[in-house]
């Protein structure tokens, strides 16, 4: 166990523990040139200062009677205790896990008075010596004196304020320590920075099949990704409870980081702090102040707190977030103003990854149709309106186990079918089945389309989008033998507004792609980079989509819908697979947004040395680059209407009913 000890010298005959700030818990012990005088007095009977002395032997304590006007003393209840320095044996040694901030001197140490409640308990003493630092104590005793009506869930969830110790220094400044709850070692980071951090987390906790009833589970063990996903489930759940009882009672935390959480073995609940920075919801009183105020100040106090349970969420998810760079790089995407509900798409580019195969934290979000991204983006939105309350949360399909059965939302339906399509899309397609399959997973989306207003298509479309999969042909390089070896990269449809006075578009196609030189293509993909861009103009406009059967298309006029699967798919949605479809019967239309194109194209093609200055080679490039990509992504006025779009995803139906499906994409960082 890490620990940072406080030296003893038989060298000197007393050292004196100072402290002139900073994050780290200890400070070295200087020589002090001060007389040892020891005093005894009657426990809660007068005030002390206790100044730390080491000895060759043992800690003592010089107490310098006083008191300074300067500062109050607090009132004793049965709650809070009024101790003196005597009262303590102090150790020798300070965990890691209670490092201190700047204006504090944190000591570890065991209640010696026989007289007292606490006596061999092991405690913590929180010197506070700036100001501020006494304000956050004398707070931390303020907020247990209001939350003392419900004792137990305040033991449980926070750490325990056992009293505080004030008095006077003989240069008559005032001083106050705070005594609180000694729970282990480490702190919540610590714990997660160890390399076996979850079998020693499984074993502080005692997990049995009893305690994993909590969170809907009945099972121990099985694979890391499961134990990972059962222990943040644990974690997050306590938090939550705790930050609820919080808010419950009109306050808020304010400084939620894993630095401040601890897990006590005694109890094996999560304890949220000291709570000496928590904030009221009402700045004078419920009554003072307008009410619209008072519920704005409300509303933005507990989405701060929701917002740092997601970033303490998402480094227990993801380990690489530990890491400060890459949290840094996490946190300037949030602050940008881009929607978490990217975050996916961005996570897989800064941890360099094409999907979420071989990181368990990865796993974990994807579990349950995407559960955990969508928790996440609720927690981390860019509206404080628009957060999640911790009692939403707790009810979250992500934070619940198997054995509670949780009806989701539409909103978690519609999440869940678009999180499995792209999680499909991500992998090689070869077989009918997969491609039915999302052909199917598009259609529901199209059906569970949540913006179907113009307005809403142009707040939401403009962008840069990733293509993800085509329902049309699909045409690669195995079975060929064209005249250019082209292997296609990332596929981008970037949308613009021209001007907000009218509702037109610009579209850009990107297409990104590496011309193979040589025989040993399929080992070796260096080569010729290039580019091919198509511009166009189009006006958006209402529309539906309507679904016609093939009987009824015998003209040979167009028809968005697949005539020829129209019977089946109503009867795949009432069968067992489907029932729970959040309909009834299949619709004859749906509203569309219709893009009518205004201009012709504008296409340009860059291509690298040697083969820009070859014209064949240059036609051969670009007859292949349009056989492998989609047909609209190459002629867009082929793109004729916009079926499905949200943050996070957009579908939008060709000329020939196939349907292209994007991700909205966050490359270099930037996601508008």
């Amino acid at each position: 166990m890490a620990l940072c000890g406080i030296g003893l010298s038989p060298g000197f005959e007393s050292f004196e523990a100072v402290c002139a700030g900073g994050s780290l818990s200890t400070r070295l012990i200087r020589p002090s040139l001060m007389r040892a005088v020891g005093k005894t007095a009657e426990w809660k009977r007068r005030p002390g200062l206790g100044v730390l002395r080491c000895s060759s032997s043992s800690l003592k304590f010089e107490e310098n009677v006083g008191r300074d006007s300067a500062v109050p003393l607090e009132e004793e209840s049965g709650h809070v205790i009024k101790f003196k320095m005597s009262d303590f044996k102090v150790l020798d040694r300070v965990s890691v896990g209670l490092g201190g901030k700047a204006g504090e001197v944190v000591y570890e140490a065991i209640v010696s008075d026989t007289i007292s409640p606490l006596y061999s308990t092991q405690v913590v003493l929180r010197r506070l010596t700036s100001v501020r630092a006494q304000r956050r104590g004398r707070r931390a005793i303020e907020v247990l004196k209001k939350l003392v009506r419900r004792r137990l869930l305040y033991h449980s969830y926070s750490m325990q304020v056992h009293g505080y110790i004030s008095s006077a220094t003989s240069s008559g400044r005032g001083s106050f320590t705070l005594v609180h709850g000694y729970h282990g070692s480490f702190s919540l980071r610590h714990w997660l920075q160890q390399s076996d951090w979850l079998p020693t987390l499984e074993a502080t906790l005692a997990l049995d099949k009893e305690s994993v009833r909590k969170v809907g589970d009945d099972t121990v063990g099985g694979p890391a990704v499961s134990r990972q996903l059962r222990m943040i489930r644990l974690l997050m759940r306590d938090l939550l409870i705790g930050v609820n009882y919080l808010h419950s009672h009109g306050l808020a935390h304010t400084e939620l980081r894993l630095e401040n959480v601890h897990i006590s073995p005694v109890d094996r609940h999560i304890k949220v702090g000291i709570l000496g920075n928590t904030a009221d919801f009402y700045e004078d009183s419920p009554n003072g102040g307008t009410m619209d105020a008072n519920m704005d100040r409300r509303q933005m106090m507990i989405a701060f707190d929701m917002r740092c349970l997601g970033f303490m969420m998402a480094k227990m998810v993801l380990q690489e977030l530990m890491d400060p760079s890459i949290f840094s790089k996490f946190k300037s995407f949030l602050t940008k103003g881009n929607d978490p509900s990217c975050l996916r798409e961005f996570l897989l580019q800064i941890l360099h990854r094409n999907s979420s195969s071989g990181n368990a934290g990865l796993q974990i979000l994807d579990r349950n149709w995407g559960a955990g991204w969508h928790l996440l983006s609720l927690l981390l939105a860019t509206k404080p309106s628009k957060r999640i309350s911790c009692l939403d949360a707790l009810t979250h399909p992500f934070l619940c186990g198997p054995r509670w059965r949780v009806v989701p939302s539409i909103d978690i339906i519609r999440w869940g079918l678009g999180s499995t399509a792209l999680r499909i899309s991500e992998e090689y397609i070869y077989g009918q089945p997969q491609r039915n399959r999302l052909s199917h997973f598009i259609e529901l989306m199209e059906m569970l389309n949540p913006h179907s207003r113009p307005k809403n298509w142009l707040e939401l479309l403009p962008g840069k989008w990733r293509i993800l999969y085509s329902t049309g042909r699909h045409i690669g390089l195995t079975f060929r033998q064209p005249l250019e070896r082209v292997l296609i990269g990332n596929v981008h449809l970037t949308v613009s507004r021209v001007s907000k006075l009218n509702t037109s578009l610009s579209f850009t196609s990107d297409i990104g792609f590496r011309v193979m030189v040589g025989q040993n293509w399929p080992y070796d993909k260096t080569g010729v980079d290039g580019k091919l861009q198509v511009n166009s103009i189009f006006k958006l406009k209402a529309g539906r989509r309507l679904y016609l059967k093939e009987e009824e298309n015998t003209t040979g006029t167009l028809s968005f819908g697949p005539s020829k699967n129209h019977n089946a798919f109503p009867q795949k949605l009432t069968g067992r697979k489907w029932r729970k479809a959040p309909f009834k019967e299949f619709p004859s239309s749906l509203p569309v947004a219709k893009l009518i194109s205004s201009e012709i194209d504008n296409v340009t093609m860059s291509l690298g040395h040697p083969l820009s200055t070859n014209v064949d080679s240059a036609r051969n490039v670009l007859q292949e680059v349009r056989t492998q990509v989609p047909t609209e992504m190459f002629d867009l006025s082929k793109l004729v209407c916009g079926t499905y779009v949200d943050s996070r995803l957009l579908v939008i139906r060709g000329v020939n009913g196939s349907a292209l499906l994007f991700t909205r994409s966050c490359f270099d960082e930037k996601c508008k």
